[in-house]
């Protein structure tokens, strides 16, 4: 696991969305071997609940995460999953 880039992850979440939960999991470990994890980048998993997706279809919610990881999304990310979702469709308001 590469703490460091999950970090990364999670502050440019935080910055971007302001969620009210984020959870970040790497799962690299699961894809050694694998084509695109030759090149050093990981596959993760973002499960983030934020006001910010009020409103926005799947895809719209999806493009923001990819806004806010910026260059990651090039230099240290392969693959990205994402669970994306209001407070209310969480459960939480």
């Amino acid at each position: 696991m590469n703490a460091a880039r999950v970090a990364r992850m999670e502050q440019l979440l935080q910055a971007a969305l302001s969620p009210v939960q984020l959870e970040v999991v790497d799962d690299s470990a699961r894809h050694a071997g694998h084509a695109g994890a030759r090149d050093g980048r990981g596959h993760f998993n973002v499960r983030i609940v934020s006001t910010a997706f009020a409103g926005l279809r799947p895809l719209a919610r999806h493009r923001a995460v990819y806004a806010a990881l910026g260059d990651m999304m090039q230099t240290d990310i392969h693959a990205l999953g994402v669970q994306a979702q209001t407070p209310e469709e969480a459960g939480l308001a």
